[in-house]
């Protein structure tokens, strides 16, 4: 189990150091050392100005309701249990979201959580399957996901703004460089193209290296990576349906795993098996 979170802190650690070379990259070719300090400098303040909506007012935004803890008490059993080995100031708020969809959702921060759960994944799961799934999102909250993909985000976001300024720039000089004043800088106009799609790559990669963090630390909390892995494969073949057995060839288009936010069902449950042999 070791290894699963040295693995998963590198990952995590070299994504977040790539994108932010590609934003200091930027910065250079713009304004070079001044550049990338005030590329470096406008990320990291837009990260620490954003407001932080709590986690009640997104809840409400999606039309979650509040569930008192007289309406499940086992559920808030079940959560405190959960918060109190995960080390959390305190347990989440719980909200249900109406529908059929099968949706599990954290928000907050570690001192202000909250955890929202659908209709239909409460009628699917079972109590073993829950406990997995509930577990996995107090795990996103232990780590601040939240707050480590709002980083992300914020850099993927200006990584976009200087690629698009230095694209204007360019084509206001492209007069000058059609007189032969200069030659045409390819080596800048293919940074200034690939940089935004491989920030988004890499912000892409880290949601994903999150998403197998919090199974590796459901599975330590709970003390039965099976659970979660049941959980997994009950909702794969639920959303799924039926009939895909039957009619392979309609199967939608797939996209391949680096165009996702969250790893295949089957490579996280690949993992989970491997954490219950290593148990």
């Amino acid at each position: 189990m070791p290894g699963f979170r040295v693995r998963n802190a590198l990952q995590t650690l070299a994504l977040l150091t790539g994108m932010a070379m590609v934003l200091g990259a930027l910065g250079w070719l713009l304004a070079e050392w001044a550049g990338v300090v005030w590329a470096l400098f406008m990320g990291a303040m837009t990260f620490l100005l954003v407001p932080r909506l709590p986690g009640a007012a997104l809840a409400r935004w999606m039309g979650a309701a509040p569930v008192r803890e007289v309406e499940a008490p086992d559920l808030y059993h079940l959560l405190d249990e959960l918060a109190l080995r995960a080390g959390l100031e305190q347990p989440p708020d719980l909200y249900l979201l109406p529908g059929p969809a099968l949706l599990a959702m954290s928000f907050g921060t570690r001192a202000n959580p909250s955890l929202a759960l659908s209709e239909g994944i409460l009628r699917v799961l079972d109590g073993r399957e829950l406990t997995g799934v509930l577990a996995h999102e107090i795990a996103h909250l232990r780590h601040d996901d939240l707050r480590v993909m709002l980083l992300a985000t914020v850099v993927g976001r200006i990584t976009a703004l200087l690629a698009m300024l230095g694209q204007l720039m360019l084509l206001f000089s492209l007069p000058a460089l059609m007189l032969g004043a200069e030659g045409i800088p390819w080596g800048v106009l293919a940074i200034l193209a690939f940089a935004p799609p491989l920030s988004d790559l890499m912000q892409l990669g880290l949601a994903r290296t999150r998403e197998y963090d919090a199974d590796a630390a459901a599975a330590r909390l709970t003390g039965d990576p099976g659970g979660l892995v049941r959980a997994l494969e009950r909702l794969e073949r639920t959303q799924r349906g039926g009939w895909e057995v039957w009619f392979r060839p309609l199967r939608p288009w797939e996209p391949p795993s680096w165009l996702r936010t969250h790893p295949s069902t089957e490579e996280r449950v690949r993992r989970l098996l491997d954490m219950a042999g290593e148990g």
